[in-house]
């Protein structure tokens, strides 16, 4: 890694009715793109506060990216070593 590398994050929420979801993309230099997923449901019974369902939803996205990254990391790992990697969060 160079010191002109730079990965970024974009965020992306979506709201219908008692659920949203989220996107979590990293965009990296030289490599594709990894993509993390999320969803919150709302209990019917709980107040409307979007922000809430926000929060748990992008939170969600964010762990699968960190996992996604995890393990791309593991196999390139893999691939060199020709061993087993357990990286673990």
């Amino acid at each position: 890694m160079s010191a002109a590398d730079r990965w970024s994050v974009e965020l992306s929420i979506r709201e219908h009715e008692d659920e949203t979801r989220a996107d979590a993309r990293l965009v990296m230099d030289n490599d594709p793109h990894l993509l993390g997923h999320g969803t919150a449901r709302r209990n019917p019974s709980d107040p409307n506060v979007m922000e809430i369902g926000e929060k748990i939803a992008v939170a969600r996205a964010l762990s699968d990216l960190a996992h996604m990254l995890l393990g791309s990391a593991a196999a390139q790992i893999e691939d060199i070593t020709h061993e087993r990697a357990q990286l673990h969060m």
